[in-house]
């Protein structure tokens, strides 16, 4: 009588996304707990690559897409690419109303203009948010944010 013995797929061990994805998702700290907010070009890779990664709290949205629970996702990651920084300015105004209190937000951008990181993090201090830490990654910007209301010494001054 022959046995079936699983074997494991390769696969299912090689990374889905590259190096944006791995870059926004270690940024973040993303853990299995977490309600994360998937968007932007590469949001169908964030997915995939959380799924992998045994994630099973993911949403990958457009802008479009309603529906959402607002207040209830704990990170968002972007990964934007090709599209103005006016584009993404609007999609950061929608995002936002869908992360908690205590949200992280992940920013990738391959926008080359010169000014485009000052640019992102005013944008994110006007909608509430410090950022903590940035970094280029594959010609463009990765920027982690968090809510201005989360951080203490912020809720103390």
């Amino acid at each position: 009588m022959l046995r079936s013995i699983p074997i494991a797929n390769p696969l299912n061990n090689m990374p889905v996304g590259g190096p944006i994805t791995q870059t926004l998702i270690g940024l973040a700290h993303v853990s299995k707990a977490d309600r994360v907010l998937a968007t932007g070009s590469l949001g169908t890779e964030i997915l995939l690559e959380l799924h992998r990664r045994g994630c099973k709290r993911v949403a990958a949205t457009a802008t479009s897409s309603c529906g959402l629970p607002r207040g209830q996702y704990s990170v968002a990651l972007v990964g934007w690419r090709g599209d103005s920084l006016k584009a993404l300015e609007t999609t950061l105004c929608w995002l936002v109303h869908f992360l908690g209190s205590k949200g992280v937000l992940a920013i990738w951008t391959d926008n080359d203009e010169g000014s485009t990181d000052r640019k992102l993090r005013s944008l994110l201090q006007q909608l509430g948010f410090r950022v903590e830490v940035g970094t280029t990654c594959e010609n463009g910007v990765a920027i982690l944010a968090r809510r201005i209301e989360s951080i203490p010494a912020a809720a103390a001054a």
